[in-house]
């Protein structure tokens, strides 16, 4: 694998294998890997010739200065971890490569409802952040395929959005979430769990698994307060559980059976705000 930290280098790299006919896929993670990153890297490696990742911690997607500054930093096992997995080229810009006319006045994106809701609703501005900072790496990179995890669904379905509002031809791989043997999704937040939180951390995952067993056609408000009303009294701080279509992401209180839903959960414990989904 060869580290780039010059953006210039990077681009002649890939512009030499683009010219050989090579298809390139893109992971691009905020570090802390763990292996739920490592299957997007297999998964490039299975449709793709190059796979590139790059780490880059982005200060505009954290609504919470605090969060910023707590995010695990674990940079040579990263690259370590990215070595064995088989990535062919790890980029580590810096904040001025990433933002050269600085963090104020950067583009506005016109996400419509999926901005509003779940995610949109409790972390104000945090997706205008995260389309900033995949565009420019797009931009950047300029891959053929995106390889992004389903544990992030609300993201998943911004970045498909803002990629159609700004006519970049890169495609979009959504992969499956990957969970720990408990069922508890990978997540490089889980690293700031201490031993009971992590052993506590898991009842998200149960309540998601509950939810979707009880779900019947007709309303859906009851099973959804009772989840809520669970989370809570186990001791976390629930932001949301919601079901909603799949597709579109549109909150529902009543399931005609057929509609395909997600179910979808955000709650701290104690500090660490988790998030986790499962499709029905």
């Amino acid at each position: 694998m060869i580290v780039f930290k010059k953006l210039a280098h990077l681009q002649s790299f890939l512009e030499k294998k683009r010219l050989s006919g090579a298809k390139i896929g893109f992971v691009p993670t905020m570090g802390a890997m763990h292996q739920g990153h490592i299957s997007l890297i297999t998964a490039s490696k299975a449709n793709t010739n190059i796979t590139v990742s790059s780490i880059f911690v982005n200060p505009t997607q954290f609504n919470d200065p605090k969060d910023f500054e707590k995010y695990p930093i674990t940079i040579e096992k990263d690259i370590d971890m990215l070595e064995l997995a088989g990535c062919d080229a790890l980029l580590l810009p810096s904040i001025a490569d990433m933002y050269p006319n600085g963090t104020k006045n950067l583009p506005h994106y016109d996400l419509g409802f999926v901005e509003t809701v779940l995610d949109g609703k409790y972390r104000p501005g945090h997706f205008q952040g995260v389309c900033q900072v995949v565009h420019r790496l797009l931009d950047i990179v300029k891959p053929d395929v995106l390889f992004l995890g389903q544990k992030d669904y609300q993201q998943c379905m911004v970045i498909k959005k803002m990629i159609a509002l700004t006519g970049l031809s890169t495609s979009i791989n959504i992969c499956p979430t990957l969970r720990e043997t408990d069922g508890l999704a990978m997540s490089s937040r889980n690293m700031r769990l201490n031993t009971e939180e992590r052993k506590k951390a898991v009842l998200i995952f149960q309540t998601l698994q509950f939810v979707k067993q009880q779900i019947k056609s007709g309303y859906l408000n009851d099973i959804k307060e009772r989840a809520f009303n669970y989370l809570n009294a186990e001791g976390f701080k629930a932001d949301y559980i919601e079901i909603a279509n799949a597709e579109n992401l549109h909150l529902q209180e009543f399931w005609d059976g057929k509609m395909p839903l997600v179910i979808l959960a955000a709650a701290y414990l104690n500090e660490v705000r988790l998030i986790d989904n499962m499709l029905h």
